[in-house]
């Protein structure tokens, strides 16, 4: 007799077991053991009724049922953890104290995840960032400053360890020394991208590698948007930076929108593919994205990441001609008021607009109402 089948004979089936279980047969979704064990009383009951108890179940779907009925005498849950552990993982399920809490929050939390390296409170201050996989250097370069600055802010970034965007954003975050999370659309033992594999061992050192699926299960086109819904659930906002029209990036997002979460989205330019995703988002009320503040700004009258460190104190310091370091230097020691700067430099009206035009979109200053110049980088070496 089968080992499964034994342990549900002996009544010693428990409810952590039956998650795992039940996650592993396809075909048998959240909602639906949702429903059945609001009928039956718990998880566990699933397996312990008898198959006439589980066919008068109303309002679960015959098809559903069938499966289960069909399946449930052959998935073997402490095997399946025994499998995990030789991979390095273990399974959180719905029911564990470490599964994320905003995901519990969605219509569908997954049964049960898959863990290769660690969750933490402060992932509760998740954002997530996602775009094509054919991102061109504006999209790549994008992904990499906001996410190294929402690391620093103290939020953690997750995404979908996808080529363009997503490897983008992991590798940001990591640079910074900050967390982040890869939720995958197979199961940890088919990672996909291959070529993303040693990024992923980096990240399981310092956040998470996550998949919802059971071993063995290959990515597919049902999985990817599966793996979509994790990745918006587990954040309070998701970041689309470059998506074609027929992206997955957009799925995301509609996720998100359809989960209660902030949905934000960077404008590109207009004649490119890459922006016509983004562009649908912001015309059907996604906020626009320019800065990291336009993210953090939404989020000001919520409790602040624990973690949160001084972005502006860790921009990089980027080359700046003779004149643009006098600026800087003024501006260090003095007012902020274009005027008064002008008269402190020597410099003429025009020669100083110019330079703070510069020095802006080296992300050195910003310019305030009321003509004032706020220097938002001071390591100026």
């Amino acid at each position: 007799m089968d080992s499964i089948c034994l342990r549900i004979l002996q009544g010693i089936m428990n409810e952590r077991d039956a998650y795992i279980a039940l996650n592993m047969m396809q075909g048998v979704g959240p909602v639906t053991v949702r429903k059945m064990a609001e009928h039956l009383g718990s998880v566990a009951a699933i397996f312990e009724g008898s198959d006439a108890d589980l066919k008068a179940l109303r309002g679960c779907g015959t098809d559903k049922i069938a499966s289960v009925l069909k399946l449930r005498g052959s998935v073997d849950p402490v095997l399946e953890q025994d499998k995990a552990d030789k991979l390095g993982a273990r399974i959180v399920t719905f029911i564990d104290p470490e599964y994320p809490e905003l995901l519990k929050t969605i219509h569908d939390p997954p049964l049960a995840l898959y863990v290769q390296g660690t969750f933490e409170t402060s992932d509760r201050h998740s954002i997530a960032v996602v775009g094509t996989r054919h991102a061109t250097h504006y999209g790549m370069e994008t992904a990499k400053r906001l996410s190294r600055e929402l690391t620093v802010a103290g939020y953690t970034v997750i995404s979908g360890l996808a080529l363009g965007v997503d490897t983008s954003a992991h590798q940001a975050a990591l640079d910074a020394k900050g967390r982040t999370i890869a939720v995958i659309g197979g199961s940890l033992d088919n990672l996909y991208p291959p070529e993303n594999a040693g990024l992923a061992k980096k990240i399981a050192c310092s956040g998470a590698v996550v998949s919802e699926f059971p071993l063995g299960r290959k990515p597919d086109r049902t999985t990817f948007p599966m793996r979509n819904r994790i990745v918006s659930g587990m954040t309070v906002g998701t970041l689309v930076i470059e998506a074609g029209r027929n992206s997955g990036a957009l799925i995301t997002a509609n996720q998100a929108a359809e989960q209660g979460r902030q949905v934000f989205a960077v404008p590109g330019r207009v004649d490119s593919p890459n922006s016509m995703g983004c562009h649908r988002l912001l015309k059907d009320g996604a906020k626009l994205v320019e800065s990291v503040d336009d993210i953090l700004a939404e989020f000001e009258f919520l409790l602040r990441p624990a973690g949160k460190r001084d972005v502006a104190a860790e921009l990089p310091m980027p080359k700046l001609s003779d004149e643009e370091k006098r600026i800087v230097e003024a501006l260090s020691t003095g007012d902020g008021e274009i005027d008064v700067l002008i008269r402190s430099t020597g410099m003429s009206s025009a020669a100083v607009g110019s330079l703070l035009v510069g020095l802006e979109m080296k992300r050195m200053v910003k310019m305030r109402p009321g003509r004032i110049v706020e220097l938002v980088n001071r390591s100026l070496n």
